[in-house]
C-alpha cells in the first residue's frame, strides 16, 4: 500500500470528527437563537455600536431574503434543498480531503442544518446580526450563515492550496 492510500484510508476511518465540528455549529447557532429570541421581540433593534445591532428578524426565504415573499410553498423546497446538501456533505467528507476542504464541508454542513432545523420546528429562519452605516444595511444573518461563508471561504482556499500542491498556476 502506497502513503496517499494509506492517508485515505486513515482520513475515511475518522471523517466522522469532522461531524463534531458540524454539530457544534449547530448547538451554538441554536443557543444563540434561543437568547435572542427569548431576549427580543420580533423586529426590535438594539444597537451596541454606531455599526452593528441585534435584531430579531424571520426569514422564510432563503439568502437576502430570496423567495421570502413567496406564498409559503418555499419552506418545504428550502428543507429539500437543505436536507439533500445535507446528505452530500455527509457523502464528501466520508470521501475525505485535506484539512481546508473538510472543514470548510462540515461548516457548511452545520449552518445547513442550523438552518434547516428553524425551518422545520418554526417555518422560518432566525436572523439576528445587524451590520449597517448610515442609512445602508447589510440584511441581517445568523450563526449558521456565518458558518456557511467561513465554510466556502475554507473551500476557495482549500482549491487554491490544491491547485499550487500539483503545480497548477
Amino acid at each position: 500500500m502506497n502513503a496517499t492510500a494509506g492517508m485515505h484510508m486513515a482520513r475515511s476511518r475518522t471523517w466522522w470528527r469532522w461531524l463534531v465540528i458540524a454539530v457544534a455549529v449547530v448547538v451554538v447557532d441554536q443557543a444563540v437563537k434561543h437568547v435572542v429570541v427569548v431576549t427580543l421581540t420580533a423586529g426590535e433593534v438594539r444597537p451596541y455600536t454606531s455599526f452593528f445591532s441585534l435584531v430579531l428578524a424571520y426569514n422564510s426565504g432563503a439568502a437576502f431574503s430570496f423567495l421570502a415573499g413567496a406564498q409559503g410553498w418555499q419552506r418545504w423546497f428550502f428543507v429539500a434543498i437543505a436536507a439533500g446538501a445535507g446528505v452530500l456533505l455527509v457523502y464528501l467528507l466520508r470521501r475525505g480531503g485535506s484539512r481546508w476542504y473538510c472543514c470548510g464541508l462540515a461548516l457548511i454542513l452545520g449552518g445547513a442544518l442550523g438552518n434547516l432545523y428553524d425551518r422545520l420546528v418554526i417555518g422560518e429562519v432566525v436572523d439576528f446580526l445587524l451590520f449597517h452605516y448610515g442609512s445602508w444595511a447589510w440584511p441581517a444573518f445568523n450563526v449558521a450563515d456565518s458558518a456557511i461563508t467561513c465554510g466556502a471561504f475554507a473551500l476557495i482556499v482549500d482549491s487554491f492550496a490544491s491547485r499550487h500542491a500539483k503545480g497548477g498556476a
